[in-house]
């Protein structure tokens, strides 16, 4: 039996800096308040780094977005693994020059002779009460950018596999942080490895229809579950785990078994990634589907600071129900 721990995703993300960087002295972090005299982050994701590693390796940056992913472009350009920290996602619309324009784009203006082989992750999601500049899920913008991946982990397990494969990707990989993900402590895997980008991950076999599901929003499907067996509905749930690129071959051999899909995130509903997802589905299996492909997300609006206006916004483990058994019904 293997040997497991107790950890939320904070500490699993910890645990997979320290697992590489203790393998490769070419992993940098710099970010905001990254070392420990200024506390190891903004939760602590980077706690005891610094002292472990040294200033050398863990800088704590100023409040400059646009020069942290400037200096960790420049980093990774000369042999080093950079580990960016742009403290929340609404902060990356500072650095998008550097983020589309440079970091996404360099491997092909180079003509392939220049990989940018560095990680940026940032926090982002509502349910905390941090409003409308903080709260944003805005990674069908960087899926849309070529030359960039996009992972979004849901729990502790794949925070440390899909952090471990990011540093070791040739190119840039952006991680999104959900709130909502971070805290809740799971058992993981005490010998966890990487977890292999762009393959997803079916949590629960069904055979009336597919629930697709990333980030926040697989813990929304969990809580569902439940409800859905009790109405004799046989569903099955995959975690997309990376957004770009999804595992298109895992959702589509789901749903040409069940006929039926539901796309759930937390991101507002209108051009997210759930749309690139149903066209796909659409046309792959036109002919084989036994009901329209159904989405859910947030609406088309700024994340509410009000607790009961925030939690309106998000989508409910009875709204997925609902939606999930019309879809069957």
């Amino acid at each position: 039996m293997t040997a497991t721990t107790k950890m939320n995703g904070i500490a699993a993300f910890n645990k997979a800096l320290h697992i590489a960087m203790e393998k490769d002295p070419k992993v940098l972090v710099l970010g905001e308040d990254v070392a420990d005299r200024e506390g190891g982050g903004v939760v602590g994701f980077t706690k005891g780094l610094s002292t472990t590693f040294g200033d050398d390796r863990v800088k704590s940056t100023p409040i400059a977005e646009q020069s942290i992913i400037g200096a960790a472009i420049g980093a990774a350009i000369g042999g080093y693994k950079p580990v960016a920290e742009i403290m929340l996602m609404n902060f990356t619309t500072v650095a998008m020059d550097m983020i589309h324009n440079h970091a996404a784009k360099l491997r092909f203006m180079s003509g392939g002779q220049t990989s940018v082989p560095m990680v940026i992750t940032t926090l982002t999601g509502a349910g905390a009460q941090t409003a409308g500049q903080h709260a944003d899920h805005l990674e069908a913008w960087f899926a849309h950018a070529a030359g960039i991946k996009v992972v979004a982990p849901a729990t502790p397990a794949d925070y440390i596999g899909l952090t471990l494969s990011a540093i070791d990707d040739p190119d840039p990989v952006m991680i999104v942080m959900s709130m909502m993900t971070l805290f809740g402590p799971m058992e993981v895997p005490d010998d966890q490895g990487p977890i292999p980008l762009g393959k997803a991950n079916v949590l629960a076999e069904g055979s009336d229809v597919t629930i697709i599901a990333y980030s926040s929003t697989v813990l929304t499907a969990f809580q569902a579950m439940p409800k859905l067996a009790e109405a004799g509905i046989s569903a099955e749930l995959i975690d997309l785990r990376t957004v770009s690129p999804w595992d298109r071959e895992t959702v589509l051999e789901s749903v040409r078994k069940t006929g039926r899909a539901v796309i759930i995130h937390e991101a507002v509903k209108e051009h997210g990634v759930g749309a690139e997802i149903a066209a796909v589905i659409n046309e792959e299996l036109f002919g084989e589907l036994k009901a329209p492909v159904r989405r859910l997300g947030a609406p088309s609006c700024p994340v509410p600071f009000a607790k009961v206006l925030e939690t309106a916004f998000l989508v409910s483990v009875d709204e997925l129900v609902e939606t999930v058994t019309a879809t069957v019904k």
